[in-house]
């Protein structure tokens, strides 16, 4: 196992990284991180608090200027807004889920899908994420802001699947949710990806990420230090010592 991204990885990948640079007031957030997101897999970045994960996802939303290129299905993101990277096809649910806590849940999705003209295929995609979350359909009217953490976990993936993107970044989502509801998450984290849609999971809990995942990269310092499939990861001595409290 290795950190090295070949050039066949790259050119074939849905989503390749390449010396991805990133600065927060002077401080080097991350020093040319590479790596690819083939078409259809569950890939996972795991590592410490302040290892440099969630400007990984922030970078490749647009959301944070970098050095480097992020190319997404053959199409360079650097000069794109964030905005129009949503129109591309990439979803994000950041860290803390940002609902808009005086909208219901259904005002919520709707505002996910603003870019969209298809209604029947707005309402498909009502029906799928209530078929994800039997939860959120159950509170479809009601204000977000009043849900549990978990029920407004559940409604920003429910937010991102709304847009249709085709490669969805998750930033923690089992973050402060019971053991119950993590495994539950996950399940559905699984099922998104069944259905077509390439994920890339940021998480702290390691040993669930990696159970799930076709590939991983362990984060250090803002440097990729190690790079596997998830159950080459899962039974690596450094990531057990490390990560997995064994």
């Amino acid at each position: 196992m290795n950190a090295t991204t070949t050039a066949t990885d790259a050119a074939t990948a849905q989503l390749a990284v390449r010396d991805l640079k990133v600065h927060y007031d002077g401080i080097q957030a991350l020093h040319g991180v590479s790596f690819t997101v083939p078409r259809g897999e569950i890939v996972t970045l795991i590592g410490a608090n302040g290892a440099g994960k969630t400007s990984i996802l922030r970078a490749i939303s647009g959301l944070v200027p970098y050095t480097g290129a992020i190319v997404f299905e053959g199409r360079d993101l650097k000069r794109i807004p964030a905005h129009r990277i949503v129109g591309l096809g990439i979803a994000h649910v950041p860290e803390g889920r940002g609902v808009f806590g005086n909208l219901t849940v259904r005002e919520n999705l709707r505002l996910a899908a603003w870019q969209r003209h298809n209604k029947s295929e707005v309402t498909a995609d009502f029906e799928r994420v209530f078929a994800l979350f039997p939860r959120l359909e159950e509170r479809e009217h009601q204000p977000s802001g009043t849900l549990s953490g978990g029920e407004q976990q559940m409604l920003a993936v429910g937010r991102a699947l709304m847009s249709r993107g085709r490669l969805l970044l998750l930033d923690e989502p089992s973050m402060g949710m019971s053991p119950r509801l993590v495994q539950e998450i996950f399940g559905v984290i699984e099922d998104i990806n069944r259905s077509g849609t390439t994920i890339l999971l940021v998480e702290q809990n390691a040993n669930m990420a990696l159970r799930i995942a076709s590939r991983a990269y362990v984060l250090e310092t803002g440097k990729i230090t190690l790079a596997g499939t998830g159950k080459e990861l899962l039974g690596d001595p450094r990531v057990k010592e490390a990560y997995l409290g064994a």
